[in-house]
């Protein structure tokens, strides 16, 4: 898609975007975006490896021998040392059929 535009037109896109938004405001949404994109890659791989986790074969015998989960709540923080925007995470409950 972007092959298909001449330098002359992504100058004048660039040109548009720099009048509607102004240059002060181009940044934050640069740092914003990151941002997002950092945290949709970490729930991203956070929902992948919790699906690696339920996708091993399981037996329908109930096993005593195998201690619980611990009960902790665990969290998905956005960015390495950024706490303002972490969250808890629900762990699914175990279900047991009968």
């Amino acid at each position: 898609m972007i092959g298909n535009l001449k330098p002359l037109e992504i100058v004048l896109i660039i040109a548009v975007i720099l009048l509607l938004f102004g240059a002060k405001k181009l940044p934050d949404m640069a740092r914003s975006l990151g941002k997002s994109a950092r945290i949709l890659k970490s729930e991203a791989k956070a929902m992948k490896k919790d699906d690696a986790a339920t996708a091993t074969p399981t037996t329908e015998t109930v096993d005593d021998t195998v201690p619980p989960q611990s009960t902790t709540a665990r969290t998905i923080q956005a960015a390495p040392g950024d706490v303002t925007s972490s969250r808890p995470v629900n762990e699914p409950k175990p279900t047991t059929q009968s």
